[in-house]
């Protein structure tokens, strides 16, 4: 029986990117690489959510964070994680990085790496 990709049947309205510096590196995929099965796939879904819906997307899913950064939420048992994310032009969504969580207020300085990677990507893209 051959494998189809999840979203074969399934209608995308938004292009989602993971971001990559320069030497083509994505931090967000470092992340998810390096999560456990369960925790790894409840985050592929709800990338899948955030693909479908965009930004009609709410809480509890996504939360924002200002400057036009926002969070889309996933839980697994007792793990938390956190995928950052921009919209961009287009209808495509660009995830930076991601990190569980381990306290009730978002680190300032996940979010201060997600705006790094935000103007990286806006200052890479805007001469095409």
């Amino acid at each position: 029986m051959a494998f189809l990709p999840y979203n074969v049947f399934m209608k995308k309205n938004y292009q989602v990117i993971f971001y990559r510096d320069k030497e083509k590196k994505s931090p967000f995929i470092d992340f998810l690489n390096n999560l456990d099965v369960k925790l790894r796939a409840k985050t592929l879904m709800m990338i899948h959510l955030l693909e479908e819906n965009g930004n009609d997307l709410r809480e509890p899913f996504t939360k924002s964070l200002g400057n036009g950064l926002f969070e889309l939420r996933a839980i697994s048992g007792n793990n938390i994680t956190r995928s950052l994310f921009f919209f961009y032009i287009d209808k495509k969504i660009i995830i930076t990085n991601g990190f569980i969580k381990k306290t009730q207020k978002t680190p300032s300085n996940e979010i201060e790496l997600a705006k790094k990677y935000k103007n990286e990507y806006i200052e890479r893209n805007k001469k095409k």
